[in-house]
């Protein structure tokens, strides 16, 4: 299977959702966008990496590149494998001077990895067919972050949002998802993109 190359665009932070963040991976050399949900600390751990703090005591993942380097193991890359039921599975593909080694992961903690190891991140075609978002600017700029990002009224939850678009015609779905798209809001974007592939 032809591996699909991706890097890390954006970290999104939703204003209504409490601790609910996305990282938009970008197609390389294209305009589709793989926005995958994470919670708030492994949102955190990306964005020190991305912005190059450096922290008095090493975080997890520091410890961890820190003891994968000790130990002469080293990230080649990593693959967004699967996707079930909404979850995104990864690889760490990890080599040493005698031996080449997949390991199983989070999809955050790969992310979080990844930046700290400057690897390059992959997922495949059908994952990138049933998940990905097609943003019309063709911005393929490095990240970003997006502090207030999300379009929904402070008073809306999951559940009527749901129900809003469950009512929508699937010409006022796409037009909204390509309001959300230029808003940035891809979290509100993830579930409008749901909602029009249950209808195909």
């Amino acid at each position: 299977m032809k591996k699909i190359e991706l890097e890390i665009v954006a970290l999104s932070h939703s204003i209504t959702q409490t601790n609910s963040y996305a990282v938009i991976l970008g197609e390389v050399d294209s305009v589709r966008r793989l926005p995958i949900i994470i919670g708030g600390f492994e949102a955190q751990a990306i964005a020190v990496a991305l912005e190059q703090m450096k922290p008095g005591r090493p975080l997890t993942h520091d410890l961890m590149k820190n003891f994968m380097n000790a130990f002469g193991v080293e990230l080649q890359e990593i693959v967004i494998s699967d996707l079930q039921e909404g979850i995104f599975y990864s690889k760490l593909v990890c080599f040493t001077e005698h031996d080449t080694i997949e390991i199983d992961s989070r999809t955050s903690d790969a992310l979080a990895l990844a930046v700290r190891f400057g690897c390059p991140i992959y997922t495949y075609e059908h994952i990138m067919e049933s998940a990905s978002l097609l943003m019309e600017d063709g911005n393929t700029g490095k990240a970003k972050r997006s502090e207030s990002v999300g379009g929904e009224s402070a008073g809306s939850t999951a559940a009527e949002n749901r129900e809003d678009l469950s009512k929508m015609s699937l010409d006022s779905l796409n037009k909204l998802l390509d309001e959300v798209l230029e808003q940035e809001d891809y979290i509100r974007a993830i579930a409008i993109r749901d909602e029009i592939n249950k209808r195909k």
